[in-house]
């Protein structure tokens, strides 16, 4: 008895420090579940179209409406949680990733991937303010940075996970019967995912406006929830801006300098180590860096992530055998040291009545302006590799200044104005 007491103590201890309940919890088993549903089969819809006959101009056209899409529906996703209540926003998601999964089921055509695709492709994006502001209904306010450090790291379980699977289910059956197969075990875990979800996340009713703000219900149109946007979330914004301009310009082309240009390059299982490398970073700075980030201002989290995502191009650049691409990698994957702290912030500063159309607002304006950095990168690389290299650090320089100047945490009292 007494360990069983015991035991019980340190499992409420445990789940009290990560801020875990039934509504997190509830939430994070979706995030896994549609998350593996989603990573297992969508990862490889490149093979699955070039085994349905489509060509690389198809693929090419995935690629760019998961880039636009992720855009697009993050602020529909946070309008749609501020109007319906997060529950039933969920509950719409998921039924329309459903939906996606079950036309590439039953249609075996690449045309059919692509209309598929627009319903599930950016599942992700469109969920992610709906899941903060959960997250920030239901934790106190000194844990609601752990709790959107324990998302980082549940997010990470499918990324990993889901290729394996997918992977798999290829080996076995081939390419087109084992893609398919995929896409009816992630419609399973959907499903699965939607009755835990509904079960266990609380019915909210959404919140009201202040009589002097968007009114009785949340804002719809961008342009006057832009009006609410305080300057400190729109310098927060610019800066963040010019990071992701210093992440996304070399994005493309970290494999190419790794594997073709350095002095000694390095073979794909070699780059498959680094990759996992970064994310082995990544994750272990989650939690106690949102242990910190709860007790203190959120600022001096945010900026250590912008010196990161600035350093990591200078050090690339200077890395020309295996072992100093570790040291970068790892660089690369210590830039997720603030990074639930920067949502967190984000969250902070939106006004309580439009949160999540807030965050999505902000999502939406930060990936259409990045989505040209892609682009200009490689004009950039044409130049040389060198040049795409110390432009990204530019940048990055640029971006960490700026907030280390103008940046700042939000008075709470400002934050509902």
């Amino acid at each position: 008895m007494g360990n069983d007491k015991t035991g019980r103590g340190r499992t409420a201890r445990l789940t009290s420090f990560l801020g875990l309940q039934q509504n997190t919890v509830g939430v994070l088993a979706m995030v896994i579940l549609v998350g593996m549903g989603e990573r297992m089969a969508e990862r490889f819809l490149p093979i699955y179209i070039l085994a349905l006959g489509g060509g690389t101009l198809a693929i090419g056209l995935l690629q760019a409406m998961d880039n636009f899409l992720s855009a697009l529906y993050s602020y529909p996703g946070g309008y749609l949680s501020d109007r319906m209540g997060t529950k039933k926003a969920l509950l719409f998601f998921n039924l329309v990733a459903m939906a996606g999964f079950l036309l590439v089921i039953l249609i075996p055509a690449w045309q059919a991937v692509l209309c598929g695709a627009v319903l599930f492709i950016s599942w992700s994006s469109i969920s992610l303010p709906a899941t903060l502001s959960l997250i920030y209904k239901v934790l106190p306010e000194t844990k609601r940075t752990m709790g959107v450090s324990v998302h980082a790291i549940t997010v990470r379980i499918p990324m990993a996970l889901g290729p394996l699977a997918g992977g798999l289910f290829i080996h076995l059956w081939g390419e087109q019967t084992g893609v398919r197969v995929a896409f009816a075990a992630a419609l399973a875990m959907a499903c699965l995912a939607l009755v835990l979800q509904q079960r266990m996340i609380d019915s909210d009713a959404p919140e009201k406006a202040p009589a002097d703000t968007c009114g009785l219900t949340p804002e719809k149109n961008p342009f006057k929830l832009l009006s609410l946007m305080n300057p400190a979330m729109k310098r927060l914004l610019t800066a963040d801006i010019l990071i992701r301009f210093c992440e996304q310009i070399p994005y493309a082309f970290v494999v190419v300098w790794c594997m073709k240009t350095v002095a000694n390059p390095v073979s794909a299982l070699e780059f498959g180590f680094l990759t996992a490398v970064e994310i082995c970073a990544s994750v272990l700075i989650y939690i106690p860096v949102a242990y910190m980030a709860d007790k203190s201002a959120k600022k001096p989290f945010v900026l250590i992530t912008f010196v990161f995502f600035t350093l990591f191009p200078l050090v690339l650049l200077f890395s020309q055998s295996f072992g100093w691409l570790v040291l970068a990698f790892i660089l690369r994957g210590l830039k997720e040291f603030g990074e639930p702290t920067r949502k967190a912030l984000i969250m902070d500063l939106a006004p309580d009545h439009c949160r999540g159309a807030m965050f999505g607002l902000y999502y939406l304006i930060r990936d259409i302006v990045v989505s040209f950095a892609a682009l200009g990168g490689a004009f950039i690389w044409q130049i040389s590799p060198q040049a795409n290299l110390i432009t990204a650090f530019a940048f990055g320089a640029a971006g960490t200044i700026g907030f280390a100047v103008f940046g700042r945490d939000i008075n709470p009292i400002e934050s509902k104005t």
